[in-house]
Formats: structure tokens, C-alpha cells, sequence
């Protein structure tokens, strides 16, 4: 157990990695328009700059207990961080988008063992009774990373061009690998593991691994732009999906040494449904960061950089909270009374939101609400971790902590997917159902129509074009009030979907006095 200034210095370290790690999913969203012009790509080519790193992500972060098992827990941490450094470096230098997504496809399985295994150091670094502390911390990167790419993309993408969004991860991991070899060390279980033979690692399970968890995020990431089961190529992956995990949940259920166990679901009914409950927590933190830089910048013309400065207090206030929950935690509250609480807040930011979306509203009317899911997904996440986690030991822990993290970002894939289908599909239908109110026969849409046209002739436009234009005026008025009555019940259905889930969380069984996390052999 590492104390005083070497300790930290882990903690800084672990800390900044898997903030880098969730950065990097979100930190591109706002640069795709660049990169569409730089590299001459299509809107439909230039997704999967996203899919890519996202499908390596979630393949390698259930496999990092096997991983760091076989190889040194350091020394996988130490060579995932060199892979995500140089693959950064080489998305920069990309000259086509394919070079692109190739490289952020490395990126991403260096960058889903840096989540991971940061978990694992950090609670290895703190003493059992402090080891709520380190999931906060660990906490505030996951809360926060998401929430603060568009902020950072925004900036850089507005001041410099979008090669940097990859290269400011340079510095940082340069750093990181310097204290791994410095300052991070493998507990005495891994020191002293023996690694497997070729011949006895689950090659059957990493393969269906690959093929049903990775067919099912490019489900997801691509299945809007493909329109969905309209499209063979979807269907396609939507069938190696179903057949690779059905086959992988039966490989890892019945094989001697599984590289990921899934029997340890069976050990704690906590655990199985705080892997649920980790996914409804994905979908939300995933899905609300992914619909509003859209609706204010859709709608309202804010910058990228003017969105993330939005975003930016509630982020923080996720930060403060984890050290202040984990010392409740820590002082004995229960996770079972925290968790409504997150789940009542986090419903009440939903419904905040949906009756602050106007075409009027500004900066100030978002900042209170964005506070709010702050608060609440801070009270969601660490109950979640620590409860899912407590009372295993050894390499049940290292499987839970993967298990979690793994659904957890599948989690967020759905939301961010689901959000996206409902956001044009009821655009669609809410500009019909409006469709009656503006019958040319209504006084009022006749005036406004007059008044338009009016408009239009008094700047020099001839009549015929003026009444065109006018027509014109009036579709981009009706879409603007679909999209605020879209972009509303959005937030409404993502804060009756939490509320839903909360009778879940009478399945979790109190923990006994002094049980404890034991993440010693986690990755």
C-alpha cells in the first residue's frame, strides 16, 4: 500500500488516463465537420472516426483482467498507455480518413485498458477504509471525461485545426508512462501468477468476444446512419451480434479457464444488478451529453466551444460530489439510500430541462439544471461501483470491475443510438402533427404568411419570389417549434426511464459491517 507523495502521484496519474480515455470519446463528435472538409469524407464515412474507437473500447475492456494477468498488471498499463500515446500521434498525421479510423481503432484498445486497469491501481493505492475515495476519484474521471470533450474540442477546434484534438494527449501520456515505471507496482497475486500457455487461453471465447460485443457497437454507432433494419449491411452485423454473444455467454459458462467469467454474476445478486444498473447509468450520462450541444447549437447557434462552457459547471459539480459521497459511504451510509436519491435528481434535471428549451433561452437558463445532473449522476456512480463490487475478492473483483465497465459503455452506445433514431424519426412526426395548425385557411397563419411576403417585397425581392420566400420563413418557424417540442420529450422520456428503473434497486441486499472491496487482483 503506497502512502504520502508516491501515492498521489498514482492518483494523478490513473486519474489523468482515464480522463484522457472518456475524452476522447466525445472530444471528436465536434470536429467530424472539419474533418468532413480536410479529408474530403462523407457525413455516413467521417462516423466511424467515432465507431472505431468506440467497437476496440468496448471488445478489450472486459478482457483487461485476463490481459493484465497474463502480462503484469504494470506493464500492460505502462504498453496500453504507449499504444494510446502513439496512435494519438498518428491520428494527427493522418492524410485520409481510412488512415483514420484505423489509428483510432488502436487508440481505442490502448484506451479501454487505461480505463479499466486505472480502476484497479487506484484502489490497490488506498488502505480498505479509504477505499470509497479511490472510486471517487476514479468517479470524477468517468463523470467527468464525457462531459468535458466538447468543451476542449470546441476550443481547439475554434482556435486551431483538428489534428490537435489527438496531439494534447501527447504531453499527458508521455507523463503517464514515465510515473507507471516509476511509481506504480503490481500487487503480490500478479507478481506471482504464472501466465497461461498459448495452448490454454480461451481463443474460442476472445473470438465471439470480438464478434458478438463488436458486431453489436457497430450496430449502434452506425445502425441510424444505415437507417437502421432497412439496411442488409445492418442486418447482417445485427445477426453476428446475436450469434457471437449468445455463443460467448455459453463459452465463458462452460469453459475451464473463460477469459472473461461470467459465473461471477452468480456469486452476488448485488453485482447483477448493478450491472444493470450501470447501464441505465451509461444510457444517461451518455445520452444527455450527446443531445444537448445538438439542441443548442441546432437550434440556438451556440458555438462548440459556447456549449461545452455550458456543460463545464455541471462536470465540476460531479467532481465535488465524489469525495464528499465517498466519505458518506465510507462512514457507513448505505448505497441502497443513495441511489434513489441520484435517481430522483437525475429525474429532476430531465424535467428541468424540458421546460427550459425555448427559442429564447441563453447560457443562464441551462446552468442550475446542468448542476443538477451533476449532482445526481455523482450519487448514481459511486453507490453503483461500490456495491457491485463488495464482499468479492481476488479474480472475481478484477471480472466484476470489467463486466461493469464494459456495460457501462454499451450502456451509453444505446442511449446515444436510441436518442439519435428518436430525435429525426419524431421530428418527422411532430412536423405533421403540427401540420393542421397552419392551414393556410387560419387567420393567424395567413397573417404571418402576409407579413413575411411584406417582408420580402420591402427588401427588393419581386412578388412571386417574395411569396416563396415567404413560404420559406414559414417551414423554418414550424421545424424550430418541432424541434423544441422534439428535443422536450426527449428529456422527459430519458427522466421517466430512470424513474422506471428505480424499483430495481429494492433487489439490493444490504451489506454486511466491514465488507469489504477487494480489487487487489482486478486487471
Amino acid at each position: 500500500m503506497e502512502t504520502g507523495f508516491t501515492k498521489w502521484i498514482i492518483v494523478i496519474t490513473v486519474v489523468l488516463c482515464t480522463l484522457l480515455e472518456l475524452i476522447d470519446t466525445s472530444i471528436v463528435n465536434v470536429a467530424l465537420t472539419q474533418m468532413m472538409g480536410n479529408l474530403s469524407a462523407t457525413q455516413q464515412e467521417v462516423s466511424w472516426v467515432v465507431a472505431s474507437y468506440a467497437i476496440a473500447n468496448v471488445i478489450v475492456i472486459p478482457m483487461t483482467g485476463f490481459l493484465a494477468e497474463q502480462f503484469g498488471r504494470r506493464n500492460y498499463f505502462f504498453v496500453s498507455v504507449v499504444i494510446f500515446t502513439l496512435a494519438s500521434i498518428a491520428c494527427g498525421q493522418s492524410t485520409n480518413l481510412w488512415e483514420l479510423v484505423g489509428f483510432r481503432f488502436v487508440q481505442g484498445i490502448g484506451g479501454g485498458a487505461l480505463m479499466a486497469t486505472s480502476q484497479a491501481i487506484l484502489i490497490d493505492t488506498f488502505p480498505p477504509k479509504q477505499l470509497p475515495l479511490g472510486q471517487a476519484l476514479f468517479g470524477m474521471g468517468v463523470i467527468i471525461g464525457p462531459t468535458i470533450g466538447p468543451t476542449l474540442g470546441g476550443y481547439i477546434v475554434d482556435n486551431y485545426d483538428w489534428p490537435w484534438i489527438f496531439y494534447v494527449n501527447v504531453p499527458v501520456g508521455i507523463l503517464a508512462g514515465i510515473f507507471t515505471l516509476l511509481f506504480i507496482r503490481d500487487p503480490e497475486r500478479i507478481k506471482n501468477a504464472i501466465p497461461r500457455p498459448l495452448r490454454e487461453i480461451d481463443w474460442a471465447g476472445i473470438g465471439l468476444l470480438i464478434m458478438g460485443v463488436g458486431s453489436l457497437q457497430l450496430v449502434l454507432e452506425q445502425g441510424e446512419t444505415e437507417d437502421w433494419f432497412d439496411s442488409s449491411y445492418i442486418l447482417l452485423f445485427t445477426a453476428l451480434s446475436i450469434i457471437g454473444i449468445v455463443g460467448f455467454i455459453w463459452r465463458e459458462l462452460t469453459a475451464a479457464k473463460p477469459i472473461v467469467d461470467l459465473r461471477v454474476l452468480g456469486k452476488s445478486r448485488n453485482l447483477a444488478v448493478g450491472a444493470f444498473l450501470s447501464f441505465v447509468l451509461g444510457f444517461g450520462l451518455f445520452a444527455s451529453v450527446f443531445v444537448f450541444p445538438i439542441f443548442t447549437q441546432r437550434i440556438l447557434g451556440f458555438t462548440a466551444a459556447q456549449t461545452g462552457l455550458i456543460l463545464l459547471p455541471g462536470a465540476l459539480a460531479s467532481g465535488f460530489m465524489m469525495p464528499l459521497i465517498g466519505k458518506a459511504l465510507q462512514n457507513g451510509v448505505p448505497q441502497k439510500f443513495l441511489l434513489p436519491v441520484g435517481f430522483a435528481i437525475f429525474f429532476v434535471f430531465t424535467i428541468w430541462m424540458s421546460q427550459r428549451i425555448s427559442p429564447t433561452a441563453g447560457e443562464s437558463d441551462f446552468f442550475w439544471p446542468l448542476i443538477v445532473r451533476g449532482v445526481g449522476l455523482g450519487l448514481i456512480f459511486l453507490p453503483i461501483t461500490t456495491m457491485s463490487l463488495a464482499g468479492l475478492q481476488g479474480k472475481d473483483a478484477g471480472q466484476a470491475a470489467g463486466l461493469t465497465g464494459m456495460i457501462r459503455q454499451l450502456g451509453g452506445s444505446f442511449g446515444v443510438a436510441i436518442v439519435g433514431t428518436y430525435l429525426e424519426r419524431n421530428l418527422a412526426a411532430n412536423r405533421v402533427a403540427q401540420l393542421p395548425n397552419i392551414s393556410l385557411y387560419n387567420t393567424q397563419t395567413a397573417e404571418r404568411l402576409h407579413a413575411f411576403t411584406q417582408n420580402f417585397i420591402a427588401r427588393g425581392f419581386p412578388t412571386n419570389q417574395a411569396q416563396q420566400q415567404a413560404y420559406a420563413a414559414l417551414e423554418g418557424v414550424l421545424m424550430k417549434q418541432v424541434s423544441l417540442i422534439t428535443y422536450s420529450q426527449i428529456f422527459t422520456a430519458l427522466g421517466i426511464f430512470f424513474i422506471a428503473c428505480l424499483p430495481l434497486i429494492l433487489l439490493v441486499k444490504r451489506g454486511k459491517a466491514g465488507e469489504k472491496i477487494d480489487l487487489n487482483a482486478a486487471h
